[in-house]
């Protein structure tokens, strides 16, 4: 819970993710050893007289080794969903500022050309005299 809690609040920090995953191996750990004999497992050998097997100890380290591996791969999806989550999130929020900057700026430039036109002096075209020929030669 604390791992996803973290997670989920945006933590990413691999020493820190690496201490959450120690301590709920530890954890784990510590249930199995606890929990064992109230669960209706046996805590004593399986062949009366001799202790269990180095095997069944090795397997249950490679099948604890295994879990905490692949919780701490699901931790790595989550957090990488995370930070897509909010890559394509940021990347829509200035995509839709930019837009919105776009849009005010276009209608300020609406404005301006309806007020230019509005206070432009309209003045009759002036009317030039029609051109006068240079003198003949004498």
């Amino acid at each position: 819970a604390l791992r996803l809690s973290y997670l989920r609040g945006g933590g990413h920090d691999p020493a820190i993710l690496a201490q959450l995953l120690h301590l709920q191996a530890e954890a784990t750990a510590l249930e199995k050893g606890a929990a064992g004999p109230r669960r209706g497992r046996r805590a004593a050998p399986a062949v009366p007289g001799k202790p269990p097997s180095a095997g069944a100890r090795g397997l249950d380290a490679a099948l604890l080794a295994m879990e905490l591996e692949n919780r701490r791969l699901e931790d790595e999806l989550l957090a990488l969903k995370v930070r897509r989550e909010r890559r394509a999130n940021a990347g829509s929020q200035v995509a839709q500022q930019q837009a919105e900057e776009l849009a005010q700026l276009q209608a300020q430039v609406g404005m301006l050309r309806c007020h230019m036109e509005r206070t432009r002096p309209w003045l009759p075209p002036v009317i030039l005299p029609p051109p006068v020929a240079p003198p003949l030669p004498p």
